[in-house]
């Protein structure tokens, strides 16, 4: 097993020992098992395959990283092959669970710039500015992410005036957690010239009082001119936001992620940080629509790295009243949200995606969003059989595998055609613990009943893909597993409109972090279970998430995550 990986991370291998084991009969050729290279045995724990429940409590790897053995007896003779045992020492290992969505860049950013993930109202917010510009020159601008209102006493969203009386000479950007709005100062409102007669942007809102005049919210498109204020990272500083994600990403136990929407100028960055031996996870990219030749033509790929698909948006989000809505909002009459993209020009870019193979991430919160690619999916797979009735659906069909990124709220009679028409619908369970607090407020308690519907979308049929949207969220392996099992609040706060009978068995909520997100990489063949074949990704937890209560699955601490063989987190 190649071990570069941990010396790249300088990883403590207090779980290392190597042993003269000898081989069990495996029923086979002893050549099957190396007869000769180095192998790495699992063992000493409890292992979950992920297949059928089955439980075994020895795993074997070759040194290119596969799985060449499972369940087999630790004594016998292992021919010639030098034995490297990883004892578990009790631990309990699952197949490698990844985060189906999120934003690798922007949670390195997040752990390298101002976060205000965790400010608990207005009056923080305020004084950690006051705090941040203390010391600077005026003028130097103050950038910060994170901040979410619910729950705040203030029972609103941060404005201009509240930043202008601790920060009246630095321009103050603030971005919101799900990135969908922002707060920004009246020093940085002057350098972009909003005034009363500015004019909304397609795709984008500017929040207004009741005289006309910018309130200091920004929604979507209308935050393009704030983020030319802010300086390009230089490559270092992309380098080193790369590097602090990646290394925090392995050490909270994910083996790989599904990076959404992707800088099309780092593809190679990724690459070579991999070639370096730097970045410890598994990615499927998909990047912004910029860089659809990327993905067309498979570019800056590697062992670990696939570029293959397209991240677009259909709309805004739900926090912020940008999620597009059939009916409108019930604490705002006055607006149904945001369109960011026309139907028309999603329909021209699936058929531009079907006839390259790039697999689109299409994001869609609200529901008349997600039906608004539903329709356009449905009318171009009938449109495909119009045209070539003999070779039946050979277009717009399962095999694109392309995904509803959140798929958040539905209208009850679209939660069957999503899987129906093949199409993937990738959530995350933190958005439900989060987003229930004020979802009846937004939605009324009726629309509820097709809010994060988890279980029904499996009942019907459909691939559910569970990720973490970090670093919107925080972006963990056991606040997303016990989401979808628990579907309650961190503290087990449940109210009306919550509907529990969306939670997830312990079982499907393993699959949405292990077989769903390999089938939505294309890569079912190679992950997502633990058998023979298969690639050695394993994420290592120090109780088991499948028999604990549900509260103590948020006390779990991961033991060891391995990706391809390599062991690129160990608890000391």
């Amino acid at each position: 097993m190649a071990m570069g990986r941990i010396g790249a991370f300088g990883l403590g291998l207090a779980l290392l020992f190597l042993t003269g084991c000898g081989a069990p009969d495996t029923g086979g050729d002893a050549d099957a098992l190396g007869n000769g290279p180095a192998l790495t045995m699992f063992t000493g724990g409890t292992i979950y395959t992920g297949v059928d429940g089955a439980m075994v409590d020895t795993v074997v790897v070759d040194e290119a990283g596969m799985i060449v053995a499972v369940a087999l007896p630790v004594s016998g003779d292992w021919a010639n092959a030098e034995m490297t045992t990883i004892d578990l020492d009790g631990a309990v290992m699952f197949p490698g669970f990844v985060d189906g969505h999120a934003h690798l860049f922007e949670i390195g950013q997040r752990e390298l710039s101002l976060n205000l993930e965790g400010t608990a109202s207005i009056g923080e917010l305020a004084t950690r500015i006051e705090s941040e510009v203390s010391g600077k020159q005026a003028g130097v601008l103050v950038f910060g992410r994170g901040w979410i209102e619910t729950g705040w006493p203030e029972g609103r969203m941060p404005k201009a005036a509240d930043l202008d009386a601790v920060s009246p000479d630095h321009p103050v950007i603030l971005v919101r957690a799900d990135g969908h709005a922002l707060v920004a100062n009246s020093a940085a409102m002057a350098l972009v010239a909003i005034a009363a007669d500015t004019l909304d942007v397609t795709g984008g809102k500017i929040e207004r009082d009741a005289d006309g005049a910018a309130t200091g919210i920004f929604l979507d498109n209308a935050m393009a001119p704030f983020y030319a204020l802010m300086t390009a990272p230089s490559d270092e500083d992309v380098v080193e936001a790369f590097k602090i994600a990646a290394q925090t990403y392995a050490a909270r136990g994910w083996t790989g992620v599904h990076n959404m929407s992707v800088d099309p100028a780092h593809a190679p960055v990724l690459a070579h940080l991999d070639a370096e031996g730097l970045m410890p996870l598994r990615l499927h990219n998909a990047f912004d629509v910029d860089g659809f030749e990327i993905s067309a033509n498979r570019k800056f790929e590697t062992e670990t790295i696939t570029n293959r698909a397209v991240k677009i948006y259909m709309d805004g989000a739900l926090g912020s009243r940008g999620a597009l809505l059939i009916e409108p909002y019930s604490d705002r009459p006055d607006t149904s949200g945001l369109s960011l993209m026309a139907p028309e020009a999603l329909g021209a870019l699936m058929v531009r995606a079907e006839d390259a193979d790039v697999q689109l991430a299409i994001h869609a919160i609200g529901d008349l969003a997600n039906r608004r690619i539903l329709d356009e999916f449905e009318k171009l797979q009938s449109l495909s059989l119009i045209l070539s009735p003999e070779a039946g659906p050979r277009a717009f069909d399962r095999s694109n595998r392309w995904r509803i990124e959140h798929t958040q709220i539905l209208h009850p009679d679209d939660i069957s055609r999503v899987g129906a028409l093949g199409l993937i619908a990738s959530m995350q369970p933190s958005h439900a613990i989060g987003d229930l607090k004020f979802a009846p407020d937004r939605l009324g308690l009726e629309r509820l009943a097709g809010a994060y519907a988890w279980a029904s979308l499996i009942d019907s049929g459909a691939i559910v893909v569970g990720g973490s949207d970090a670093p919107v969220e925080q972006g963990t392996p056991q606040i997303e597993f016990y989401g979808a099992v628990a579907r309650k609040g961190l503290d087990g706060f449940s109210a009306e409109g919550w509907h529990p009978e969306e939670a997830l068995t312990r079982a499907q909520a393993l699959a949405l972090f292990t077989t769903a997100p390999a089938y939505a990489a294309f890569m079912e063949d190679n992950l997502g279970t633990i058998e023979v074949g298969k690639r050695a990704d394993f994420t290592v937890f120090d109780r088991d998430l499948m028999t604990i209560l549900e509260a103590d699955i948020l006390n779990a601490e991961v033991v060891m995550t391995v990706v391809q063989g390599d062991v690129v987190f160990a608890r000391d």
